[in-house]
């Protein structure tokens, strides 16, 4: 699915599937993304910074220059199984 540049805007996309989507440059702004599933999905410049509660995987999703905000790091860290305080 091509979802390039999109802008989400306080929305709960709990659950949402958003395998092998294109989402380049999209901007996920103050979302609740609990649950979401991205996997095989290009991410590159896409900016999480004020989104919560995601769980990706940098090893199976292209993250190159996305943004995270430090709170956020747990998710992209979550399949290691460590613990960051």
């Amino acid at each position: 699915m091509n979802l390039k540049k999109t802008t989400f805007d306080n929305c709960d996309l709990t659950q949402v599937d958003f395998t092998e989507t294109d989402l380049l440059g999209a901007i996920f702004k103050t979302c609740n993304l609990n649950g979401a599933i991205f996997d095989n999905s290009i991410l590159e410049k896409a900016d999480f910074r004020t989104s919560f509660n995601y769980t990706i995987d940098p090893e199976n999703n292209r993250i190159k220059k996305a943004r995270f905000d430090l709170q956020g790091i747990p998710g992209l860290l979550a399949k290691y199984d460590i613990t960051v305080e």
